[in-house]
């Protein structure tokens, strides 16, 4: 059996509740720990207004550019069970899909590649539409190509980002 080759994976953090400081990284950690993967370089933290359902804190986000050989449904899995050891609760209806959350971690850009597939859309839908992940994926990747948009930064170039701010935090994948 042929090993996958390694691809760059790009995943988009997320958390409004409890200590979300220390729970990216804490995530970030984890990335970096699975198999055959590690965490290349992470954006600065962002804080951002909620999105979809407005009443609730805001989010701290970032970016971070994996280099994998876990395919694309292995490292979703990972990614699930990530935010599982986070405290993440995902109601099965999705009802919950906009609510807050301790911890949200998505697959973005994996490769070039284009997945539609149950539970696993590559690039993530409307990636290209939110400001808090073009933000800090223009900060890391400005360059990197978003299949059918174009590039991160051409993407962010189109919309108008006043929604997001830097957080001013130590660098998230310092151990600290």
């Amino acid at each position: 059996m042929s090993q996958t080759p390694e691809n760059r994976a790009f995943i988009g953090l997320g958390s409004n509740l409890g200590d979300s400081l220390a729970t990216l990284k804490a995530a970030l950690r984890s990335l970096d720990a699975l198999p055959d993967t590690r965490v290349a370089i992470a954006s600065k933290l962002y804080r951002t207004a909620a999105w979809g359902v407005t009443d609730q804190p805001d989010f701290i986000n970032a970016v971070a550019l994996l280099h994998t050989r876990r395919a694309p449904r292995q490292l979703l899995d990972d990614l699930l069970e990530i935010e599982r050891h986070a405290g993440r609760h995902r109601l099965e209806d999705g009802s919950d899909r906009w609510g807050p959350r301790t911890l949200d971690l998505d697959l973005l850009l994996y490769g070039h590649e284009r997945i539609d597939a149950p539970g696993l859309h590559v690039p993530h839908p409307r990636l290209h539409e939110r400001a808090f992940v073009l933000v800090p994926l223009a900060e890391i990747a400005p360059d990197v190509d978003i299949p059918g948009v174009g590039t991160a930064a051409q993407a962010l170039a189109r919309m108008a980002p006043a929604q997001v701010e830097g957080v001013t935090y130590a660098d998230p994948l310092d151990p600290a």
